[in-house]
C-alpha cells in the first residue's frame, strides 16, 4: 500500500507545513475531494468511484490527524488549526454518510482496502506533494476457511476416499491463454460504467444462441425440452461454460442446468440452493439425467454419498462444509436463486465466492461449468449484479476479468465516449447472460395479472395502526424541524434533510425489533389483515378450487390455518423451519391430493423454486418489500405446466402506509425490464422501499 514516507527531512516537513498554510498539501486536497463526494451523495446513491474516494479521504484524514498530533516542531497554534480543518473534513464525511448509509462501513478502521483504494490514495498523496514509498503492497494470503468458521468445519464420511480414488480430481495446472494487454483502459475505473451501461437499458439482454438440435436428443426418453431450453443447451454443447441464466421464473431453469452438466461433462457438480428446494433439485437430477447419482447434504453431512455425481447443499449449512468442498475437485457449480448472494459483504456470499474461485483454480483449462440461476437478478438496484458477475468470473472485486477486459479493449472506447456504454453492455451479455421472457418463448402459457383488493381496517387493530403511523410522522417531523432550525439546516435543502432524518430512523428501526417503527407497523398491518385475507382465500377455494396463500409472518400463517380449519378446508403448510423431506411432501400433497384446498406459504421460504401449479389463484396477505419477491411468489403458480390464467389477489390496507408500500413496489418493477428486457421503463429511485415509505410519511406530515 502506498504510505506516507516513514521519514522526512526537516526541510520537507517545513515545506509541507508551509503548503498547508498557503492552501497547498494534503488538507486542501481532502477538502476539495470531500465536497465532490458530498455533491455526489446529494444527487443520490454514491457511485463506485465516489465510494472509493470517500474511503481514501477517511484513510488520509485519519493518518494526517495522527501525524499532526505526534509530529515535533509544529507550534500549538498550527496544530490546533490543522486539527480544526481535519474536523471540518470529518464533519462533511459524517453528513455524507447520513445521506447514503451504505458509506458508513467504509469509515470503520477494519474496512477492506481494495486495489482501487490503494491506487487513488497513492495518486492523492502524490498530488499533495507528499513522498510515497515505491514498494508495492505486501500480498497477504487469504485463508481458505475464515478463522471464525474453522472450528465449525465438518467432513462427511467417504469424502477423503472419493478424492483418493479418482485420479481425475487432481489439479490441472494448465493455464489459460495469455491475457490481452490493457492499454486504452489501463487507468479507468470500469465496474461503475459497466453497471451504468445496464442501468441505461438497451435491447434484450440475451447472448446470441444457436438453433436447437433437431431432433432433440438431450432429454431422456419420455420427456421433451422446449425450444428455448434446447437453444441454451446447444450453447453449452458448443463450449460456452459460464452463464447468468436469468429466464423469467417458471421457464424451466432447473432442467436446463441439470442437462447442461451432462452436456459439459461437469461432474462432480456442486449445486447450492435455498433449503426449500433441496429435495426438488434431487428429483430433477434423477428425472432429467437418470444415469447420474445425486446426493443431498444435510446438517453435518451424515449419509452423503461421497461417490455421487451431483452434490446438492443449501446456503445455510455451506459454512460448515467449506473446507472439503473447496478441495474436492468439483468440475461445475450451480448457484440457484443467485440473487441471494447480492450482498458481497455477507458470509453467504463470501462462502459462495470462495468456493467458486477454488473450482476455477482446480479445473483443467480454468473452464468449469458455472451457472447462476435467477429469474429476478435485480432486487433493489443495479449493484445486485456485482456478486453474480464475480461468481461467474467475469469480474473480481474491483475490475473486469481477463475475458471481459479483452472485449472492452477490443471495442476501442473508454467511458468518456458515449458509445462505450451500449458496447460494454453487449460485451457483458456475450459472456453468457441468457434472458427469455414467458411472453416470447412460452406464448401458450396463460395470462397473469395482479389485482389489488383494498380493505378497511375499522376495528381496534386498525385504529391502533393509524395512531402508530401518526406518532411515527410526529417523530420524523420533530427531527426534521430540529435540523432545519440549526446550522446544518441552513446548508441543506429540505430534500436532503428529509433523506437524512428518514435514513436515521430506518437505521434505528433495523437495530431494534421493538417500539413503533416502520417494520413493527407493517407487521401489525399484516396481523390486522389476516382474518380478511383468510376469508377471501376461503371464498376462492370454495368457488374456483385450489388457492396458494402467502404471508410474511408466522402468526399471520397460524391465524390463516386456523381460519381454514374452521371452514373445513384441507391445508398444507410450507415454512422455513421444515425439513426438506417434509416440505416436499407438503408440496406433493397440494398438487396431487384433491382434499387439500389451500397451501399456506411463507413468502420468503416458499417464494423460490417451488412448483404449485395445481392452483391458479394466489392471495398475497402481506406485502413484500420488493417487487422481485412478490413476482417470485406469484410465479410458483404461473409456470410451465399451468393451463389456466393466473390471478394474484393482493390484500392492501387502505388509508395506511400499506397502500404507499404497494405503490412503491410497483414503481420498482421497471428495473429488470429496463436492464434486461430492453423495455422502456420509468427510472425508479434506487433507494429501498422502506426508506421511500418513511420519506413519504414525512413529506405528508410536512404538507
Amino acid at each position: 500500500m502506498a504510505t506516507i514516507a516513514a521519514t522526512r527531512a526537516n526541510g520537507t516537513q517545513s515545506q509541507t507545513r508551509r503548503r498547508h498554510t498557503h492552501n497547498e498539501g494534503i488538507i486542501p486536497l481532502l477538502a476539495r475531494a470531500v465536497r465532490e463526494v458530498e455533491a455526489s451523495a446529494q444527487r443520490g446513491k454514491a457511485s463506485p468511484a465516489n465510494r472509493t474516494k470517500f474511503q481514501v479521504i477517511a484513510l488520509l484524514m485519519r493518518e494526517e490527524r495522527a501525524r499532526v498530533k505526534t509530529e515535533e516542531g509544529i507550534s500549538d497554534a498550527e496544530r490546533a488549526e490543522t486539527l480544526k480543518r481535519l474536523d471540518g473534513v470529518a464533519a462533511i464525511l459524517a453528513k455524507t454518510a447520513a445521506r447514503d448509509t451504505s458509506l458508513i462501513t467504509l469509515l470503520e478502521p477494519a474496512a477492506a482496502i481494495t486495489e482501487a483504494t490503494r491506487l487513488l490514495k497513492r495518486k492523492m498523496l502524490t498530488q499533495a506533494g507528499v513522498e510515497v514509498s515505491d514498494e508495492p503492497a505486501p500480498v497477504v494470503a487469504q485463508a481458505l476457511v475464515p478463522a471464525e468458521l474453522a472450528e465449525r468445519q465438518v467432513e462427511p464420511p467417504g469424502i477423503e476416499s472419493r478424492m483418493r480414488a479418482n485420479p481425475f480430481l487432481a489439479p490441472d495446472l494448465a493455464r489459460a491463454k495469455k491475457p490481452t494487454p490493457v492499454v486504452r483502459l489501463a487507468n479507468w475505473e470500469l465496474l461503475g460504467p459497466l453497471l451504468k451501461s445496464f442501468e441505461q437499458g438497451g435491447g434484450s439482454a440475451c447472448m446470441p444462441l444457436p438453433e436447437p438440435p433437431v431432433p432433440d436428443r438431450l432429454a431422456p426418453r419420455g420427456l421433451e425440452l422446449m425450444p428455448h431450453q434446447a437453444r441454451f443447451l446447444a450453447a453449452v454443447g458448443e463450449g460456452h461454460r459460464s452463464f447468468l441464466l436469468a429466464d423469467e421464473p417458471g421457464l424451466g431453469k432447473t432442467a436446463q442446468s441439470v442437462i447442461a452438466a451432462s452436456v459439459a461433462g461437469a461432474y462432480p457438480l456442486l449445486v447450492v440452493v435455498p433449503n426449500v428446494v433441496k429435495m426438488n433439485w434431487a428429483r430433477e437430477v434423477q428425472r432429467w439425467t437418470p444415469q447420474r447419482r445425486v446426493t443431498v447434504i444435510h446438517g453435518d453431512g451424515d449419509g452423503v454419498d461421497a461417490f455421487a455425481d451431483v452434490f446438492v447443499v443449501n446456503y445455510d449449512i455451506l459454512d460448515r462444509h467449506l473446507s472439503w468442498i473447496s478441495r474436492f475437485g468439483f468440475r461445475g457449480m450451480v448457484v440457484d436463486e443467485a440473487h441471494m448472494i447480492k450482498n458481497v459483504q455477507s458470509q453467504r456470499s463470501r462462502n459462495v465466492l470462495t468456493i467458486a474461485d477454488r473450482v476455477r483454480e482446480r479445473t483443467p483449462g480454468l473452464r468449469p461449468l458455472m451457472l447462476a440461476l435467477t429469474g429476478t437478478p435485480l432486487i433493489n438496484d443495479i449493484d445486485d449484479f456485482r456478486a453474480i458477475w464475480r461468481f461467474l468470473g467475469w469480474t473480481d472485486a474491483e475490475k473486469p476479468g481477463p475475458d471481459l477486459m479483452a472485449a472492452l479493449e477490443a471495442n476501442g472506447l473508454t467511458p468518456a465516449d458515449s458509445a462505450f456504454y451500449p458496447k460494454a453492455r453487449q460485451s457483458v451479455i456475450e459472456l453468457g447472460i441468457v434472458r427469455r421472457r414467458k411472453v416470447d418463448v412460452a406464448s401458450d402459457l396463460p395470462a397473469k395479472r395482479v389485482v389489488d383488493l383494498p380493505v378497511e381496517l375499522d376495528d381496534e387493530l386498525g385504529r391502533g395502526i393509524r395512531e402508530a403511523e401518526r406518532q411515527l410522522a410526529e417523530r420524523l417531523l420533530l427531527r426534521f424541524n430540529a435540523i432545519k432550525g440549526g446550522r446544518l439546516g441552513r446548508e441543506l435543502g429540505d430534500d436532503a434533510i428529509i433523506r437524512m432524518v428518514c435514513a436515521q430512523e430506518l437505521e434505528e428501526s433495523n437495530a431494534s425489533s421493538s417500539g413503533a417503527n416502520v417494520f413493527t407497523m407493517v407487521r401489525q398491518i399484516g396481523q390486522a389483515k389476516a382474518a380478511l385475507a383468510a376469508d377471501y382465500a376461503a371464498q376462492l377455494a370454495r368457488s374456483v378450487g385450489k388457492v396458494v396463500f402467502f404471508a410474511k409472518h408466522i402468526d399471520v400463517m397460524d391465524h390463516a390455518e386456523a381460519a381454514f380449519a374452521e371452514r373445513g378446508l384441507g391445508t398444507v403448510s410450507i415454512r422455513g423451519d421444515q425439513t426438506a423431506t417434509l416440505r416436499q411432501s407438503q408440496i406433493d400433497a397440494f398438487n396431487n391430493d384433491p382434499e387439500v384446498s389451500v397451501a399456506v406459504c411463507s413468502l420468503t421460504a416458499a417464494g423460490v423454486g417451488v412448483n404449485l401449479q395445481a392452483a391458479s389463484d394466489v392471495v398475497l396477505a402481506e406485502l413484500s418489500w420488493t417487487d422481485a419477491e412478490q413476482t417470485q411468489a406469484i410465479d410458483r403458480v404461473h409456470r410451465i405446466g399451468q393451463e389456466e390464467p393466473v390471478t394474484a389477489w393482493r390484500i392492501v390496507a387502505a388509508q395506511t402506509i400499506d397502500a404507499k408500500i404497494a405503490e412503491l413496489i410497483d414503481a420498482k418493477a421497471g428495473l429488470a425490464a429496463r436492464a434486461l428486457d430492453g423495455a422502456e421503463a420509468k427510472r425508479e429511485d434506487e433507494d429501498s422501499v422502506q426508506l421511500l415509505a418513511l420519506m413519504a410519511v414525512l413529506r405528508a406530515a410536512l404538507q
